[in-house]
């Protein structure tokens, strides 16, 4: 069967406007909504692209307030729900948090909504989504890196109908940490002005709503074709100086949606105003449409950057721009800059457009595009592509223990593996340049990656990395606002800005391991390991025999980990850690294989164990696949995770060895990562030794090992021989 993506629904909220129409008004206008900063007081006022509208003050923050008016806009015309939802956020509650940081607030509670992860529950609650949630947050391209991850969710047949959603809102944190980079201008962005000096930080959300079909429905507004991602591998924050990675997400891009440059009638540029992004951007197009390009511009010099929102707002324009034959102007630009030999559009027109490539650059060097196309032709229809396990080529984990030899020796014992092993040791064996300035997460992550370089045979770098983690860098998020509030909001660290972002260690990695292929960092709390599994399946291109690394491991903070993880401040002893697997499409020998095989939200899902069992066949297929059940139960959900689990075992009549293995290694959001690595070393030993089964050792007898995870969602990852 062979299924088509169409846009059936679109929300936004911008500075320059809300709705369809208000969108369309600006295109057609090209009127800038720049203004100085309104929302929260500040010494140093620079412009800003602000929403034009106030909330409650209440314990919802901003970022999904605005994620929650552009979904119910885009699902406006389409009553039900979906099947998915994909989540672009970098800054998550942030703007709730600096406020309750500032003043020493100590209950836990009134941090729940600060995780980025938390801004799509909201809206699965809201819209009652059983299906997946993921939350990507890959910096400036997370927006279209969602798109990427809906348009495969459809085309493998997991999903007919997924809900993609970006938003941030303006917040201390990155309004003062741009600043502090020195990439701010004080007149506003110019996006490729001969005097450009910087970007303008701005706010949104939109949301596109994507349908699987073989033929075209009544409410499709746009196609979309295909998308690509690439990794520069190059810097932290700067783009690679020739365009290398933006050139090779526009031509993935491209090949995805079956068509050459020529089919290009205008291209959305990520275009910020920076003078090295605008540069590097404009070399790869010139690249790639060296024969002819197609009006061009860029919309930040009127409202400013959006962030991880920018993708997905911009793809609404595309798509209005598609239905209405506009071409929006390149705001801010007056006398363009010679040097990156492009002409943007200077004035708002009316021209054909068919099929637009809208790119969208972050830090860490992720660069994503996507295709839009109207639905007058024949489309891009695919083949639906079952998703499958990968093969396991290595795999690394650290906890309190220490690495994995270390791990693996306590924990078959029914040792404690709890605790947090300290940061000397943690990165002992790397070499003192490349974890200079770098804190505790990104350098248990290279440590994890180094690891896996030593003790695989015939290490290969990965093409691609997928990295989850439930709160990314805590120590450099708390010293950056410490530093903050300590300066009276004039100063703060821009080396602590950098690597705050969620996707700073799979930067790192990524230049570590020089990998350049797709960079996807996912935040699900205490499912981000099994979000970045699912993505690796999702995205690892099927027709490659190159390796990808899938990482989950989150960092223990003195200050923040209670305060945002309700099963840290719940835990007798403080732990974390982590776990990397090298992973691969499976080969014709046999091997051994690892996959997510369900993901749904619990909440209102009254049958989601009957829901599981379903997926893994019948109780009887269970008792013979499996030889033992590692189970996470988070300690914040320990009554609902022990209910979900007795319901299971209960349905089945699993009678082998049952692992509630958080109590061994620890209370830290990516812990299902550590207890992949674990399960896999239990199957290479095809045993289960006295100490974890409870009287004798269990002989396996090639039966796999069943991961589940408990709680807010429940998860199965599947460990198996082939």
């Amino acid at each position: 069967m062979k299924v088509r993506t169409f846009i059936t629904g679109i929300g936004i909220i911008t500075p320059v406007g809300t709705g369809y129409h208000e969108i369309q008004d600006f295109i057609r206008t090209g009127n800038p909504t720049i203004r100085p900063l309104r929302l929260f007081r500040s010494e140093t006022v620079l412009p800003t692209g602000e929403v034009n509208q106030s909330f409650p003050n209440d314990d919802i923050p901003r970022t999904h307030r605005l994620a929650m008016i552009a979904a119910a806009d885009a699902m406006k015309t389409n009553p039900g729900t979906v099947d998915a939802i994909v989540m672009a956020t970098s800054t998550g509650g942030m703007s709730v948090t600096e406020e309750l940081l500032r003043k020493n607030e100590t209950a836990p509670e009134k941090y729940q909504y600060h995780a980025a992860g938390s801004v799509a529950d909201y809206i699965a609650g809201q819209l009652r989504c059983f299906g997946p949630v993921i939350t990507i947050s890959t910096a400036c391209s997370s927006g279209t890196a969602a798109l990427k991850m809906a348009l495969e969710l459809i085309r493998s047949g997991r999903a007919k109908k997924v809900l993609a959603i970006a938003s941030d809102s303006l917040c201390r944190f990155t309004y003062f940490g741009f600043h502090s980079l020195q990439l701010i201008d004080p007149s506003g962005a110019r996006p490729f002005d001969l005097n450009r000096k910087g970007m303008t930080v701005s706010e949104g959300a939109a949301a596109l709503l994507l349908e699987a079909g073989e033929r075209v429905p009544e409410t499709a507004c746009a196609e979309i074709l295909g998308a690509g991602l690439s990794c520069d591998a190059y810097h932290p924050t700067a783009p690679h100086p020739e365009g290398e990675g933006a050139r090779n997400a526009m031509l993935q891009a491209l090949e995805d949606a079956s068509l050459s440059p020529s089919d290009i009638d205008y291209i959305n540029l990520h275009g910020t105003g920076t003078v090295d992004n605008d540069l590097s951007e404009a070399k790869a197009v010139n690249q790639i449409f060296a024969e002819k390009k197609p009006p061009l511009s860029s919309v930040k010099g009127a409202m400013g950057h959006p962030l991880a929102a920018a993708g997905l707002i911009e793809a609404v324009i595309c798509t209005i721009c598609i239905q209405q034959n506009l071409i929006p102007a390149n705001t801010g630009c007056t006398i363009p800059d010679p040097k990156p030999n492009l002409q943007p559009v200077l004035s708002p027109m009316e021209h054909p457009v068919d099929t637009v490539l809208s790119n969208s650059f972050g830090f860490g060097g992720n660069n994503a595009s996507v295709v839009i196309r109207s639905v007058k032709g024949n489309g891009n229809p695919v083949l639906l592509k079952k998703t499958s396990p990968l093969e396991v080529i290595g795999c690394e984990c650290i906890t309190g223990a220490g690495g994995t030899t270390s791990t693996l020796n306590r924990f078959l014992n029914g040792e404690n593996c709890n605790g947090v092993f300290p940061l000397a040791a943690l990165s002992e064996d790397l070499p003192p340049r490349l974890i200079r300035r770098l804190k505790r997460l990104p350098q248990m992550a290279l440590a994890l990656a180094d690891s896996l370089q030593k003790n695989t045979i015939s290490f290969q770098s990965p093409l691609s990395i997928f990295w989850g983690t439930g709160w990314g860098a805590l120590s450099e998020t708390y010293d950056f606002l410490i530093k903050l509030f300590e300066s009276n909001e004039k100063f703060t660290s821009p080396t602590d800005f950098i690597g705050s972002v969620h996707n700073a260690a799979a930067g790192q990695v990524a230049m570590y391991l020089k990998s350049k292929g797709a960079n996807i960092t996912t935040t699900g709390g205490d499912y981000s390991f099994e979000q970045a599994l699912l993505s690796a399946s999702l995205l690892h291109p099927v027709n490659t025999d190159e390796s990808v690394l899938v990482m989950g491991a989150d960092e223990y903070h003195t200050k923040l980990s209670g305060l945002f993880d309700g099963s840290v401040s719940n835990s007798r002893e403080n732990s974390d850690g982590g776990g990397a697997l090298l992973l691969k499409h499976p080969g014709t020998a046999r091997g051994m294989n690892i996959s997510c095989c369900f993901y749904e939200r619990a909440e209102h899902h009254p049958d989601i164990i009957q829901a599981l069992i379903r997926s893994l066949g019948s109780p009887e297929q269970i008792g013979r696949k499996f030889g033992a059940l590692l189970v996470g139960i988070p300690a914040s959900l320990r009554e609902c995770g022990e209910k979900q689990l007795r319901e299971f075992l209960n349905q089945t009549r699993f009678n082998k060895p049952v692992i509630d293995y958080r109590k061994q290694i620890g209370e830290y959001a990516s812990a299902s990562a550590t207890a992949a690595v674990i399960g896999i070393k239990l199957l290479q030993l095809n045993h289960i030794p006295a100490r974890l089964s409870g009287e004798h050792d269990i002989e396996l007898d090639g039966k796999g090992i069943l991961l589940i995870g408990t709680g807010t969602f429940v998860t199965a990852i599947e460990i198996f021989q082939s």
